[in-house]
């Protein structure tokens, strides 16, 4: 694995300073994680991401692989956190990528207890550096991600801002999901309890990404996202603090869910558009 470095070229872990809002000392954005951070109990199953990432991809297809998520934010608690990879193809990802990324998947979670569920982020390499994912996926790698494997995308993306251009280009597309997620919520049980846990979680970094500008730094943990917010919109702390509680443990409740997708989610999107104005869409 090689050693990865920050846009400056220094070590992430020999940055000597972090405020209590996420920021180096000159006001950037400092990357939230770090190998060291990773809890005891998850030790053995980064390991084995890390060797099955190398075994499956390893054939010239892999620039790079990262974590994200509370494990390298040492936060996440056995049999409850999922385990969050983001790989980094030298091409376009393919149906046979996905294929081997979806069996990948669906080994590391039938291993170890300690993880409720993996996910595998699948971009090339050029679609993560490009012009119109500078502000989001860019910034993704760049300050959410923690290196894995192969040489870190990050110093090649800039060095990043709480600005209202970072706040919708991260976030600025709720509007837009919220039909989708709606058609979602008739499935089955499992089908809800995991909507429950991609809305609630989105609406939450949503919530905290429309005050960011404001507020003046990042967090990445619920609880965190959840004040910050309530600190600006104290009348739907109460609905954040829902959101944040199915983000971590979802359940498939419909008036739950009804709750989010109905009446603080439709909100949050038109306070989000006001504020910040509209992500620029996507192919």
């Amino acid at each position: 694995m090689t050693k990865s470095r920050w846009a400056d070229g220094r070590v992430p872990g020999r940055v000597s300073r972090v405020s209590g809002r996420g920021l180096r000392p000159d006001g950037t954005i400092a990357r939230e994680g770090a190998l060291h951070r990773v809890p005891a109990a998850f030790v053995p199953v980064v390991d084995a991401a890390r060797a099955r990432i190398a075994e499956v991809f390893g054939d010239g297809r892999l620039h790079s692989a990262y974590l994200y998520g509370s494990l390298p934010r040492g936060t996440a608690v056995p049999g409850v956190s999922d385990l969050d990879l983001l790989l980094a193809l030298r091409r376009e990802p393919t149906g046979a990528d996905r294929a081997d990324a979806d069996a990948m998947q669906a080994a590391l979670d039938e291993r170890f207890a300690q993880v409720d569920g993996v996910g595998v982020l699948l971009f090339s390499a050029r679609t993560l550096l490009s012009d119109l994912e500078r502000h989001d996926l860019g910034f993704f790698v760049a300050c959410l991600c923690t290196p894995l494997l192969g040489d870190d995308l990050a110093g090649r993306l800039p060095r990043y801002r709480p600005t209202s251009l970072l706040a919708r280009e991260t976030n600025g597309d709720l509007g837009r999901e919220l039909a989708g997620w709606r058609e979602r919520a008739a499935g089955t049980d499992a089908e809800r309890r995991a909507l429950a846990r991609l809305v609630g979680r989105r609406l939450v970094r949503t919530g905290f990404t429309l005050v960011m500008p404001r507020w003046g730094g990042w967090v990445s943990d619920l609880d965190g996202c959840t004040e910050a917010f309530g600190h600006y919109h104290p009348e739907r702390l109460a609905q954040m603090r829902v959101a944040a509680a199915v983000g971590r443990a979802p359940r498939a409740d419909p008036a739950v869910l009804a709750l989010l997708l109905d009446d603080l989610g439709p909100w949050l999107a038109a306070e989000y558009t006001a504020a910040n104005g509209e992500k620029a869409p996507r192919p």
